[in-house]
């Protein structure tokens, strides 16, 4: 089980809270932009730079993610593929997407899209707050001792 980050929109504060995890714990992590990442120097912490291409980093991480493993993305068709294909996913705010969640977030950002191709101005998403960064915190210390506990049987 390994960790796969979506991360050429993935705020720094983010960032650092997947690098100490992965430090802490030695999950293999994996973070994949379109462009060059500074990662620390650590065996388990790796990126990769994709093309520059719209959806290429979403198409590699789909092509490499496997069941069990953690996609953190806010890409919503980005998570529903990967939990199609049984890895699971989880956003910078700290939201886990599930099988039973996904086809209605797929379904709000259809309808944004159409909103706003209609012309009509849409509210931006707001600044990831402190109670974002907790919340997406206790959800990967939650997804990493799941983790542990199953390597340990």
């Amino acid at each position: 089980m390994r960790i796969w980050v979506d991360a050429d929109a993935l705020p720094k504060v983010i960032r650092d809270i997947l690098f100490r995890a992965a430090q802490r714990t030695g999950v293999d992590l994996t973070l994949v932009a379109n462009q060059p990442l500074q990662t620390p120097a650590a065996a388990n912490i790796q990126s990769r730079q994709v093309s520059a291409g719209y959806d290429e980093a979403d198409n590699y991480i789909a092509g490499l993610a496997e069941e069990g493993d953690l996609v953190i993305t806010a890409d919503i068709p980005l998570a529903a593929e990967v939990i199609e294909n049984g890895a699971l996913a989880l956003n910078p705010r700290g939201e886990m997407y599930t099988r039973e969640t996904i086809r209605s977030r797929l379904n709000m950002r259809d309808f944004m899209d159409t909103m706003r191709s209609s012309g009509i101005e849409m509210s931006t998403t707001p600044a990831l707050s402190q109670t974002d960064r907790q919340r997406f915190a206790n959800s990967l210390d939650r997804w990493l001792a799941k983790r542990a506990a199953q390597e340990k049987r």
